[in-house]
Parts: C-alpha cells; sequence; structure tokens
C-alpha cells in the first residue's frame, strides 16, 4: 500500500493553480496533524487495509507541505507508523519550496525520516517567477540545493514548466542547462495549462495572456526530453525522467495501478476497482473528521474502464503495454508514423508518441 497526504496550505496562490489549496498566512500545523491523523484512525478499519500490514511509499504533496512546522510533520509520520509499518528503505517524499529549505528545517526532515525531495523551481527566470506569483526567486534554488545536500538528502527532484507565453521570452534552453547543472537525481516537466478560474485563465480570457502554439509546446518537450537523454537520465514517464535507480516510487506506484490510500482535503484514494476522493476545502474537511461525519465521494470503475485506465497508464510511462492490447491496423500506424516502437510484445510510445497520448487512446477506444 502506498500513502499520499495533501497538505493544502500555501502562502499565495500561483497564477496557474487550481489545486485545492488554502492560502493562509499562518498554517495551522497542529490542527492540521490532528485531523490528518483522526481520518488515518478512521481508515484504518477499512477492509483495503487488509492484507497490506505496511506501507512502501509515503508522498507528502500539495499545497505547499514544506510550511508545516517540522516539529509536527515528524509528530504525523511518526504517528503514521505506529499504527502502520513502513517498509524498510520505503520512499518518503516531501514537496517543498526553495524559500522553505533552511538547515534546522532538513535537520527535523531527516529525522522525521523524509528520504527525497521534490522542489517547486518552475524557472530560473526572476520574471517569469513574479509572472507565476512564485514565492522564490532563481538565487533561492541553488542555495536550497546546497541546503538540502548538506543535510544528507541524496535524492532530489526538480519541477520544471515549459510552454509558457510567448510575451515572457522564457529560455527554456538557459533553464534546462541552470537546472541540469544543479546535478539532481530526478526532473519531473510540466506543460503550462489554462484552467478556468485561475489568475491565468482570466488574463487568458480578457487577451491579456495567450498560449503558446502547438508547435513550441512540442519543441520544447523534445528539447527536454533529447537534454535528459543526452545527460543520462532516463525518460521513463510522459513527465517525468530520472537518473538510473531514481525514478519516483510513489508516482510509479500510481501508473502500476498498484492501490494508495489519500489522507487530507482532495486527496484520492484507488484500491481494485474503487475510486474514491475527499472534499477538496480545508474547512470542509476538518469539520466533517471532527464530526466523524463522511467525507469522501466514490465510484466503482466498469470493467471497460478498467481497461481504459490501464491502457492509459501503460502508455504513460516507458514500460508501455501488451502490443496485443493495440488494434493491428492502429499499432502499424503508429509505428510507421514514429510515434511507437513494439518489441518483445510491448508498445512503448515515443516521446513524438507522449505528445499525442490523449489522442491516440481515444482513437482505439
Amino acid at each position: 500500500m502506498h500513502l499520499y497526504i495533501h497538505v493544502p496550505f500555501c502562502a499565495r496562490r500561483c497564477s496557474y493553480c487550481d489545486f485545492a489549496i488554502a492560502v493562509r498566512r499562518e498554517v495551522p500545523s497542529g490542527r492540521f496533524v490532528d485531523v490528518v491523523l483522526a481520518e488515518w484512525q478512521r481508515r484504518q478499519l477499512e477492509p483495503a487495509w487488509s492484507d497490506s500490514p505496511s506501507l512502501a511509499t509515503i508522498y507528502l504533496g500539495g499545497g505547499t507541505p514544506s510550511r508545516l512546522d517540522a516539529a509536527e510533520l515528524g509528530r504525523m509520520l511518526t504517528e503514521l507508523q505506529r499504527d502502520r509499518p513502513v517498509d524498510a528503505g520505503a520512499e518518503v517524499t516531501l514537496e517543498a519550496n526553495p524559500e522553505d529549505i533552511t538547515a534546522p528545517n532538513t535537520e527535523a526532515w531527516i529525522a522525521a525520516g523524509v528520504n527525497r525531495v521534490s522542489l517547486g523551481v518552475q524557472s530560473f527566470d526572476d520574471a517569469v517567477l513574479r509572472w507565476m506569483h512564485r514565492t522564490h526567486d532563481a538565487a533561492a534554488v541553488p542555495a536550497a540545493m546546497a541546503t538540502l545536500r548538506a543535510a544528507g538528502f541524496h535524492n532530489i527532484s526538480l519541477d520544471l514548466i515549459f510552454a509558457l507565453p510567448e510575451v515572457l521570452n522564457r529560455d527554456w534552453s538557459r533553464d534546462l542547462e541552470l537546472a541540469l547543472a544543479l546535478e539532481p537525481e530526478h526532473l519531473s516537466l510540466y506543460g503550462l495549462t489554462v484552467e478556468e478560474g485561475t489568475p491565468l485563465g482570466r488574463w487568458t480570457a480578457r487577451g491579456e495572456s495567450m498560449p503558446p502554439p502547438d508547435e513550441r509546446y512540442a519543441a520544447e518537450y523534445l528539447q527536454a526530453h533529447q537534454s535528459l537523454r543526452a545527460a543520462g537520465f532516463d525518460h521513463y514517464e510522459v513527465s517525468n525522467a530520472g537518473r538510473p535507480g531514481y525514478r519516483s516510487l510513489h508516482n510509479s506506484a500510481y501508473w502500476r495501478r498498484a492501490p494508495f490510500i489519500g489522507l487530507g482535503p482532495s486527496a484520492h484514494s484507488a484500491v481494485a476497482g474503487r475510486r474514491s476522493w475527499n472534499v477538496p476545502q480545508w474547512a470542509s474537511y476538518e469539520r466533517l473528521v471532527s464530526a466523524g461525519q463522511p467525507l469522501q465521494e466514490e465510484e466503482v470503475l466498469s470493467e471497460s474502464q478498467l481497461r481504459l485506465e490501464q491502457l492509459y497508464l501503460g502508455l504513460r510511462t516507458s514500460d508501455g503495454v501488451e502490443s496485443g492490447l493495440i488494434p493491428a491496423a492502429a499499432l502499424g500506424g503508429w509505428i510507421g508514423s514514429g510515434w511507437a516502437e513494439s518489441s518483445g510484445g510491448v508498445c512503448r510510445l515515443t516521446a513524438e508518441g507522449w505528445l499525442r497520448l490523449d489522442a491516440l487512446v481515444r482513437s482505439i477506444t
């Protein structure tokens, strides 16, 4: 079993963000940990746990988990392990912003069992970071990396966003070079998307910001793919690349359709064909957990939905899917177009194919 904990608190909302967050000047760390642990106790009673006595991975995402008081974060991880042992060598990831990387924090995280940090960098251009409403500047990133290394972290992932509006004049090549120069073990690459209800969504609706043409989106993605491979990275999933031995074990569990439990507002869980998700707002989540009331919605996937999930998630990764799951005519067309390769009975999409993943899956379902 794999465990995800959603920490919703942020200092501000990024211009592109439509996640379930709660903007707070002061983070109610103790209260958050108390409520999450109360949900945790409720989840122990679920039948899904009966065959999974231990946890293989823990992932604290958000939001900005690094804004939690480090002592409270440690208390939460200690309490979790009293009820459910964590496997030896388990991956325990904390998403963090550069400005939260201090020597006291990193030392406390190490002591609590965190052994992997996912650092929200997004860009090394200060003007771009201001446009994104990020709370750090470019100089904070190498300083954060140095502090993490000094504390003993040997598994660090950096997040970058590509395909930004033309008006920003962002130098994507420079950002890739600066990221690789920091020698992270892992990189995650996300194409900018415009979501309704976000500042970026409003700017776009008013014509103040325009997404880049598809050609530039594709060019930047393929450039990143080539740069990562040249630097020795394994581009093992649409948006993720790691040095050998440094794939994200937690996220890989999602793509393998392994069972996982989510705690916190908006957190999702999946066991067999059952999918469930918590209410998204922190205040509603806190109230429902405290009152012992239901806080989840759920659905049970049909056989056809499960097959679609297997196909889509499998094709997201370099592991691919059985070639027999793809109609022969479609597979031949994909291979002929350079979008897929097939060997040993396995179909794997190329980087060109990953750019067309949604359309390819739709075409055969």
